[in-house]
């Protein structure tokens, strides 16, 4: 199994979307390395850190699991999302998601200056200065320590 930060703007889909539909297609990611993760690496059963970003108080909102691995993002086909791509086409498409389940959310958030505060979470690149990625693995270790902070 692995792990798993993934961000979200809670504004755009939360922890508590999460919770009320239960299973969610990722959907909408258009960087290539984010996209590879998804596509190669995430397995169904992997555990992800649900994180909430670009808001008032960003931090680990709650816990999701992989609930469907790697398929084309029907995103990319669709003319009227803001995520269409001309340039994907059912026969080579060039933006995968996963599907993530609920798993729990959290009675308080985790903060990022509570992530930062904790010495063993400094190599994370979550809190590497220039790390915009919206997904990014996690070692075992990290995602323990925050699911227990």
């Amino acid at each position: 199994m692995k792990y798993w930060l993934m961000k979200s703007e809670p504004d755009v889909f939360s922890i508590d979307h999460l919770k009320i539909k239960n299973k969610s297609g990722w959907d909408g990611v258009r960087n290539y390395q984010a996209r590879n993760f998804m596509r190669d690496e995430m397995k169904k059963g992997d555990m992800v850190l649900f994180y909430h970003s670009s808001c008032e108080e960003p931090g680990v909102a709650g816990l999701a699991r992989i609930s469907k691995e790697s398929h084309p993002d029907p995103t990319q086909f669709d003319k009227k999302s803001d995520y269409y791509d001309p340039k994907a086409t059912l026969e080579n498409p060039r933006w995968f998601m996963v599907e993530v389940e609920f798993v729990e959310k959290f009675d308080k958030l985790i903060s990022l200056a509570t992530i930062k505060s904790v010495k063993e979470l400094s190599g994370m690149p979550l809190v590497q200065k220039g790390s915009r990625l919206s997904i990014n693995p996690v070692s075992e270790k990290e995602f323990s320590l925050i699911s227990t902070l």
